[in-house]
């Protein structure tokens, strides 16, 4: 069954290019570990809740944009696999310089319970 590893990332809005070009070279090492997609996408009609929202989700602060984003693999062993390797071996990942606060990055490991259509 397929996994699905989900983001939602506060990015300084200034950033996108630098941000697009993080997740762009980080790709192919993720791709040869297994995963079978990456999609991300920048926030461009994400409105401001009552209650609870993805603003305050990750603490976006003025001049950021709320980035949501995901990865699919083939299975949870793979993904396990995957991440156990980067892991123990962060010296395949070179220096880990991101153009996003990562305490404020909300990830999580997600099984489909539905999946329909396709992403064109």
């Amino acid at each position: 069954m397929p996994y699905v590893d989900g983001f939602i990332i506060p990015v300084p809005t200034l950033r996108k290019g630098e941000y697009r070009a993080h997740e762009a070279k980080w790709w192919p090492y993720f791709k040869d570990l297994g995963a079978l997609s990456l999609i991300v996408t920048w926030g461009d009609d994400v409105p401001h809740g009552k209650h609870t929202d993805f603003y305050r989700a990750v603490d976006a602060q003025e001049g950021e944009t709320v980035v949501l984003a995901w990865m699919t693999w083939p299975d949870k062993a793979t993904r396990d696999a995957a991440y156990g390797k980067m892991m123990a071996s962060d010296s395949d990942m070179g220096p880990m310089e991101m153009p996003f606060d990562g305490k404020r990055l909300i990830h999580g490991g997600f099984t489909p319970i539905l999946i329909e259509g396709t992403l064109e």
